[in-house]
């Protein structure tokens, strides 16, 4: 969640800055959204030729390459082990005390 709040804070400084020397975006911001994900579609596609070129399955390809760098590791909503552990063993000594 860090990097997605980083990324924000930076388009938005970069805006910021854009406004005060009084530069438009250089596209409309659909424009632009789509020219990103056109990259990074296009950066996806010599691997998966590779792989279908040497004759490995597609899936594999698309599992181990292209979704994880497309999609990224999205948050899954669950509290890490450690703060989990943590919290467990706090209320045990509630309970104990």
């Amino acid at each position: 969640m860090k990097v997605y709040m980083a990324s924000l804070a930076a388009g938005i400084l970069v805006g910021v800055i854009y406004n005060l020397i009084n530069v438009r975006s250089p596209a409309p911001p659909v424009v632009a959204l789509i020219g990103l994900l056109g990259i990074l579609l296009g950066e996806q596609i010599p691997p998966l030729a590779k792989n279908i070129w040497l004759g490995e399955p597609i899936n594999l390809s698309w599992f181990h390459q292209v979704k994880p760098h497309v999609f990224g590791h999205l948050p899954k909503g669950q509290v890490p082990v450690d703060q989990a552990q943590q919290e467990s063993s706090e209320r045990d000594t509630l309970t104990r005390g």
